[in-house]
């Protein structure tokens, strides 16, 4: 440590140290003590402290109204409301999928068992789940569901065994997790070089899905593995190529995968601005690059606490890839829609964690004023008391004369 940071130090314990002497002469008293001993201790069990400085040079560029900064549902777990988590390839869902069925204190955990890759989350003495995911209900409308897919197939799928009648009114929480285009891209592209092809993804639209004309393949055989990242980059017909917005927006505005419906910039418009607005209006998104605000918007939104804290990871198959500017930039235009949508998430991510981060410091200021408020008023009560018994003592000393 330098001698800068040295000096940093010392004036922090410096001015900690003066504020308990002041304190302690204004009062003196046990009770302050304990409000001492409160704010002391409730400084340091902080945990996302750290988080409100990063990133230290946050400037917001978009503006955004109170309803779209509050993220706060009364999800009732005891209820029918359902969480439904939105799983696009690559940006850290299978890890937050994990803390859905894992890390979460719940009055009745999921149940998952060594060798089995779905758990059983069921709401409080009922036999029925509160959370639709990969790990908990598995591809229940398809391999890797979209946004599209999931606001048609889930209301049917978790009440296709009741009667219209007696289906109830559920509230749907859709959450998911974004990731920097470049990163993800890059990450698939090495997923699809070890062999993953995604066949099983039904990409069902306005009732069917797409005929092999207006979604070709990009490969011949059985996958795609080994193949180079400009072999992937050329591919027209790539998913791969701005997947962050074709998963959230809605594709019915744009004839699905219809192509000749209507021209491209038009179609690009519309889907990024139906991405945008879908994720805007969703219960909760995080980012892959945030975990730590991550996990606490989800806490502060759904009002569940994880067990474990988030963990970032830094170090990924992406991360292992070099690649030059040239390279960076084609990969960059290829996603330029996921480029505009990740600038706006990431706008909005991080100004509803300050948002938040706000709100709770004012309500533990407003807090530690009515406990001085309490405390000033047994402290005058209690000095009235010795005063009132004090003059009672000199008065029956004056009479005993």
């Amino acid at each position: 440590m330098d001698d800068k940071s040295n000096k940093l130090l010392l004036a922090l314990v410096m001015v900690f140290l003066f504020a308990v002497i002041v304190l302690q002469y204004v009062c003196p008293g046990t009770e302050c003590q304990l409000l001492r001993l409160q704010a002391f201790s409730s400084s340091l069990v902080d945990p996302y402290r750290a988080e409100d400085e990063s990133p230290a040079k946050f400037i917001p560029k978009f503006n955004f109204t109170l309803d779209d900064l509050l993220r706060k549902v009364d999800f009732n777990i005891k209820g029918d409301d359902l969480i439904v988590f939105l799983h696009i390839q690559k940006t850290g869902g299978t890890t937050f999928g994990r803390h859905l069925v894992r890390n979460i204190q719940l009055e009745q955990p999921c149940e998952c068992k060594a060798g089995q890759k779905k758990c059983t989350c069921h709401r409080p003495g009922k036999k029925e789940t509160w959370l639709f995911s990969r790990f908990s209900t598995g591809w229940s409308c398809g391999l890797h569901a979209d946004w599209t897919e999931l606001t048609n197939c889930v209301p049917a799928v978790v009440d296709n065994k009741k009667e219209i009648k007696l289906r109830p009114l559920r509230n749907f929480y859709y959450i998911t997790i974004l990731r920097d285009p470049v990163s993800r891209y890059l990450s698939e592209w090495r997923h699809v070089q070890r062999g993953a092809t995604w066949k099983a993804s039904l990409h069902v639209c306005d009732g069917r899905s797409p005929t092999s004309d207006e979604l070709p393949s990009c490969y011949t055989g059985d996958d795609w593995s080994g193949c180079s990242l400009k072999e992937f980059m050329d591919c027209p017909y790539n998913l791969a190529n701005n997947r962050q917005v074709r998963m959230l927006s809605d594709l019915s505005l744009v004839g699905c995968y219809n192509l000749s419906v209507m021209p491209e910039d038009q179609r690009n418009k519309v889907l990024l601005d139906s991405a945008k607005e879908n994720l805007k209006r969703m219960a909760f998104f995080g980012l892959t690059e945030f975990q730590r605000k991550t996990q606490y918007l989800f806490e502060k939104t759904f009002n569940m606490n994880f067990i474990s804290p988030f963990t970032q990871f830094n170090s990924t198959r992406a991360s292992s890839v070099e690649i030059d500017d040239q390279t960076q930039k084609h990969i960059e235009t290829l996603n330029f829609l996921d480029m505009e949508l990740y600038e706006y998430a990431k706008d909005l991510f991080l100004q509803r964690y300050q948002f938040m981060r706000q709100k709770e410091h004012q309500e533990a200021r407003r807090k530690r004023q009515e406990q001085r408020k309490i405390l000033r008023a047994k402290h005058a009560n209690h000095k009235a008391e010795i005063d009132n018994s004090t003059a009672d003592y000199i008065g029956n000393v004056e009479k005993w004369r």
